[in-house]
């Protein structure tokens, strides 16, 4: 029997490709006791290091140990169910790519993509793309505050080649998350930097003016310069799922000084006297866009715990009753 380690690339009914650390990709199965693993965080996924076993005949490949992660990219399950979804293991970085228009880029959109990375412990970077499209100047100073926040931010074009040395730079030897909505050229800006990976390209429907989904699965793709980019489908909707309410101070990287000098512990940062963090807002150093996309997540997260406060209860209850 060979046993061999190496990294899932994707998966599609049942049968993962995994390269091999000598490059080779072979074609697994999970072992049947993997497959009854219940819990969502368990589950194979892209960027999963795992170990292969071929058959006694060495013929057939199987993936029979799934390695420990050092973090993972996770985002709430579709629909209004409770959960999470893993999008990718072993990541490095997210790189959220929004357009400079067509579509026009929603900040609201990106405060959430920004806030899921912060909540898994990972650093992201944000790349306005199709800088050629609009006023530069004018666009660099709509996208100040992330800058500000301490968030790298790239401007970049396709067709006019700018910007694209430096995020090549950024990706190599790591493996990024690249994510973001449809249509907002991340397979171009991929196919442009590294020729042969050949991603299919959508194209931005005129009538709505959004992307039309092209990528129907995340996939890891090697790279020559000894990464990986998780290709991601684009997404309309990014769900919160899980970060407490009284977490999501801390995923605004602005807030995180301030916070330790508010007069209450347990400060909402909505109306609490001799709160650091609106003092902050009010004197300019958080900017008021920012705090009000906080405002609205909290008011989202806590919604969401009112709804799903009498399951968690009942849950408890039940657990106490087995005991």
């Amino acid at each position: 029997m060979i046993r061999k380690e190496g990294v899932v690339l994707k998966g599609t009914g049942g049968i993962w490709h995994v390269r091999a650390e000598s490059g080779e990709i072979h074609e697994a199965s999970l072992r049947g006791r993997l497959k009854q693993e219940r819990e969502e965080s368990k589950k194979l996924a892209v960027g999963d290091r795992v170990v292969l076993e071929t058959d006694e005949r060495g013929e057939q490949w199987a993936i029979a140990e799934i390695l420990p992660r050092h973090s993972q990219l996770a985002r709430r399950a579709p629909g209004s169910g409770q959960g999470e979804r893993i999008v990718a293991a072993n990541v490095d970085q997210v790189v959220v790519v929004f357009s400079a228009a067509k579509p026009e880029p929603h900040r609201r959109m990106l405060d959430r993509f920004l806030v899921i990375a912060e909540g898994n412990s990972l650093q992201s970077r944000i790349v306005i793309n199709k800088i050629e499209l609009v006023d530069r100047a004018e666009t660099e100073r709509s996208f100040a505050d992330y800058a500000r926040a301490g968030y790298p931010v790239h401007y970049t074009s396709v067709k006019q080649r700018i910007g694209l040395t430096e995020l090549h730079d950024e990706l190599a030897g790591k493996t990024s998350v690249l994510t973001g909505p449809s249509g907002v050229g991340k397979s171009s800006l991929m196919n442009s930097m590294y020729p042969g990976l050949d991603l299919r390209v959508g194209e931005i429907s005129e009538s709505v003016n959004k992307g039309q989904h092209t990528t129907v699965g995340a996939l890891l793709h090697p790279l020559p310069d000894a990464g990986y980019v998780v290709d991601t489908p684009g997404l309309r909707e990014v769900g919160m799922w899980g970060l407490a309410s009284e977490h999501l101070d801390a995923c605004f990287r602005e807030f995180v000084p301030h916070i330790s000098e508010c007069r209450f512990g347990n400060c909402t940062h909505r109306v609490e006297p001799g709160c650091a963090v609106i003092k902050a807002v009010q004197d300019g150093s958080i900017s008021a866009e920012r705090y009000d996309s906080y405002l609205r997540l909290r008011e989202e997260i806590e919604d969401t715990e009112r709804k799903w406060a009498p399951y968690s209860a009942a849950s408890k209850s039940q657990k106490r009753r087995n005991w």
